[in-house]
């Protein structure tokens, strides 16, 4: 049997999806090369796997899930760009620096925090929750 609790929560993961890996790494993005979910291997995996292809799209997809007063809330943030041919920058985490957002010619790891919370998909999406809080 399982208990209902009225408990008000939200939880968000993201995944990395590459259009040509059929959206890998997706939702093993942080152990995509093993239970040690180590940045670095994550990072060689796909630029091993993307080598010699010129289809580099991807995006990044971040998804809140509210629960609040028994009812669930989804909020969705996708930040869309290219992963580059290898590793650029020494700011952010995970795969920031291979991630080049449409429109720039920064990765995100190259970019100041401020830059990239103002496109990233996370920060599309605490935006989206935060709006809805406000009308409640």
């Amino acid at each position: 049997m399982v208990e209902k609790f009225n408990v008000n929560c939200f939880a968000d993961d993201t995944g990395l999806e590459i259009e040509t890996l059929n959206g890998e790494p997706g939702v093993y993005s942080a152990r995509y090369a093993g239970e040690q979910k180590n940045s670095d291997d994550n990072m060689v995996l796909v630029l091993g796997k993307l080598e010699g292809k010129s289809d580099r799209r991807a995006q990044f997809r971040t998804v809140i899930s509210l629960v609040i007063d028994g009812e669930e809330k989804q909020f969705e943030g996708i930040a869309k760009g290219d992963i580059t041919l290898s590793k650029s920058g020494k700011a952010g985490f995970g795969y920031d620096p291979i991630f080049r957002p449409t429109g720039y010619e920064q990765t995100f790891s190259e970019m100041s925090m401020e830059e990239k919370n103002k496109i990233s998909h996370r920060g599309i999406a605490v935006r989206k929750l935060v709006d809805y809080l406000q009308t409640l």
